[in-house]
């Protein structure tokens, strides 16, 4: 059996009403269960999805030297109304920026959401999950 990762270790101090600070290793980050002193846990969870595949097209795309010029992704993560209120549906959507054939995106994508992405992977494997994409001219 391979080795695992070390831990991810965060830290929660409570700062009043609904606010805590959050810290992990050197970096501090306010969580508001109402969205506003800092991002709500579910939004952060979001953020980690978005991001981490973000993160994922980013690499898979440059590292296969395609002419990235931009990455923008835009995540609707639908919840029930009822408790727990957890995501059922999410809807990624990119706009690739630069001269990158529609192949090398969606090969990019494929890989992260089958391979790469370890906050997909964290998830229920029940929450409908689609990903589209526009690529665009370099802007600059």
């Amino acid at each position: 059996m391979s080795e695992s990762k070390p831990p991810i270790t965060v830290n929660l101090t409570w700062q009043g009403d609904l606010i805590f600070a959050g810290t992990a290793a050197t970096l501090t980050l306010p969580i508001d269960g109402n969205a506003v002193a800092g991002p709500s846990p579910m939004q952060l969870v979001a953020f980690g999805l978005a991001g981490c595949m973000a993160i994922d097209v980013a690499s898979i795309v440059t590292r296969g030297r395609h002419p990235l010029a931009g990455l923008s992704a835009r995540l609707d993560a639908h919840r029930v109304n009822a408790q727990p209120a957890r995501f059922v549906k999410m809807d990624l959507h990119y706009v690739v920026a630069g001269n990158v054939p529609h192949e090398a995106v969606e090969r990019a994508i494929q890989l992260s959401r089958d391979k790469y992405c370890s906050v997909w992977h964290s998830l229920r494997e029940d929450i409908e999950f689609s990903v589209t994409f526009d690529v665009v001219p370099d802007a600059r």
